[in-house]
């Protein structure tokens, strides 16, 4: 197959996404809080970021690794509390709108380097 006719793989906004993990955990007692902890560091682990603390975000590079992250939560889960998992284009998370007390802040950038794996 000639170079020119060889499939090229786009990167556009429509592609690209987020994954946004939101939670409501106990921590009523010992047992409780370090499953928490433990779930939240799986997330940190796994490239996500604190976007606000029970919040957790990654930028993925498509569909495939959005449900490969989704599988790897879904063996993490703690056995009490509540999970949610949304995946937004990139496209549909450049409209975002970020305030800090009544002022607005300029909204968080894409890495500079995607990871691929």
């Amino acid at each position: 197959m000639s170079r020119k006719n060889a499939p090229v793989a786009f990167l556009s906004g429509y592609r690209l996404m987020w994954i946004m993990v939101m939670f409501d955990l106990p921590v009523d007692d010992r047992q409780a809080s370090r499953e928490a902890t433990r779930f939240r560091q799986f997330l940190l682990d796994r490239g996500f970021e604190m976007n606000q603390f029970s919040i957790y975000m990654r930028f993925c590079n498509g569909k495939e690794q959005f449900e490969a992250h989704v599988r790897a939560i879904e063996q993490h889960l703690p056995s009490r509390g509540e999970v949610q998992i949304l995946g937004i284009t990139d496209k549909q998370f450049e409209n975002i709108r970020i305030y800090s007390g009544q002022r607005l802040r300029e909204a968080r950038k894409n890495p500079n380097q995607l990871a691929l794996f």
